[in-house]
């Protein structure tokens, strides 16, 4: 049986965790930037800022020009106008400071890439819904609901949830707990039904980028996580996320045959170490670990790796297809639908990969790409928790769309007119 995450709960009476009990959000993020501690988290927020004056171009495969002609308009059937009525009446709750800060962005605001999810608020833009009413908050909140599908919607509830329940088990509730998500609009004053527009909801495991454009959504970026990944007591004791991406994962690996297996498994080491075969440099570190597309990684060259998802026997591509419905459980039915058919259409360049072992109680990596997707899991060491090896407890997935696609970027070019730009920049094609 898989190890239980109760025999790594941390001494609360260490420095770490009785400082973050005096904090809040913004004052453990600013005790963070200054301090540099802990010092690798802090290299990797300073590398963050470095990708972030990267112009966005789009994950590759092999830094290459992104390739065109993958994304089209079409209609997708999302109820575009219940998405702009809760939007807008949400604003109509807010004070003019509150507006203000939530409806700033224009659209090509290169702020949208600035989500990110470990715990410190490093880029605090819109309203934060444990600083808010109870009103405004059920106003986002509703806003996620008529935007996402509605077991989408529970996926998201039930991240936030368990991100309460870590912050009760290590007595942060401040920096911690079920709301402690940032929402911001971009677009640029009142979003309508006909022009381009979306929003970023993220925080500590749970970040997502939606971009709308008529009956049209793009939901990517997008990670979800959770440490641990279930409740066992309190209101939401039950609630558990991320156990079917893990459950038919380890079912595909499983299937393959022997040929497969072997070249779908790239490393059979987590992480690095003098007996590992994982010790290239740049291929893990302390926090994102395994997984290669998390925040700010908007243009890295991930090439592909594995086994070809087209030589799969029809029950294992049928192992696929249900792990990419887990990846876009976030998208409203029809809309899922479509997205699922379009990734179909690419197994022929479609590939899987793993890291780790295959046995009931082994942790794992495996990642799934082809010129339109991109989805990683990831079994985590301790962030919060003590385990020092990665453990089925603590959980990161991510879902990309590659050459350009994140954000909607690669639909922009294909509206009618374009993007219309409200803004003169310095420094452009003349």
């Amino acid at each position: 049986m898989a190890e239980t995450y109760h025999a790594h709960l941390p001494d609360l009476t260490i420095p770490r965790f009785t400082e973050m009990a005096k904090h809040d959000a913004h004052s453990y993020a600013k005790e963070f930037i200054e301090s540099g501690n802990p010092p690798w988290l802090h290299g990797l927020f300073l590398h963050w800022r470095k990708l972030f004056q990267e112009p966005f171009k789009g994950i590759t495969n092999d830094g290459g020009p992104v390739r065109p002609g993958l994304f089209t308009l079409q209609d997708e059937g999302i109820p575009i106008e219940q998405i702009v009525d809760a939007t807008q009446h949400l604003i109509s709750l807010l004070s003019p400071t509150q507006k203000e800060c939530l409806t700033k962005y224009h659209i090509d605001s290169p702020e949208w890439r600035t989500w990110s999810n470990p715990e410190f608020l490093l880029s605090d833009k819109g309203l934060r819904l444990d600083e808010v009413s109870s009103e405004i908050r059920d106003g986002i909140l509703n806003i996620l609901k008529q935007s996402l599908s509605p077991e989408g919607y529970e996926k998201a509830l039930g991240a936030m949830r368990i991100n309460g329940f870590l912050g009760e088990l290590v007595d942060a509730p401040r920096v911690c707990n079920e709301f402690s998500y940032n929402f911001v609009l971009f677009g640029g004053g009142l979003p309508c039904t006909e022009k381009p527009w979306g929003f970023s909801f993220y925080g500590h495991h749970l970040c997502l980028n939606l971009f709308f454009y008529k009956r049209q959504v793009v939901v990517s970026p997008l990670f979800t996580g959770a440490e641990p990944n279930m409740i066992d007591k309190g209101k939401y004791k039950g609630t558990r996320i991320l156990q079917r991406e893990e459950k038919l994962g380890l079912e595909l690996m499983r299937s393959l045959e022997d040929e497969k297996r072997g070249k779908a498994q790239i490393y059979k080491f987590l992480q690095p170490g003098p007996e590992s075969d994982m010790n290239k440099k740049g291929r893990w570190n302390h926090d994102d670990q395994r997984h290669l597309c998390g925040a700010y990684r908007d243009n890295r060259v991930v090439p592909y790796e594995g086994v070809l998802v087209e030589r799969f026997t029809e029950e294992q591509k049928k192992l696929v297809r249900g792990i990419l419905n887990e990846y876009l459980l976030y998208l409203p039915e029809k809309a899922r639908e479509i997205r699922l058919k379009e990734i179909e259409g690419w197994f022929h360049e479609t590939w899987f990969c793993w890291i780790g072992g295959y046995g009931d109680d082994d942790a794992f990596y495996y990642r799934i790409q082809s010129p339109v997707v991109i989805v990683e899991f990831d079994h985590h060491s301790g962030v919060f928790l003590t385990n020092k090896e990665p453990a089925k407890f603590h959980i990161h997935t991510l879902l990309r769309t590659p050459n350009g696609g994140d954000y909607g970027m690669a639909l922009r070019p294909l509206m009618p007119g374009g993007v219309e730009q409200e803004y003169l920049w310095e420094g452009g094609d003349q």
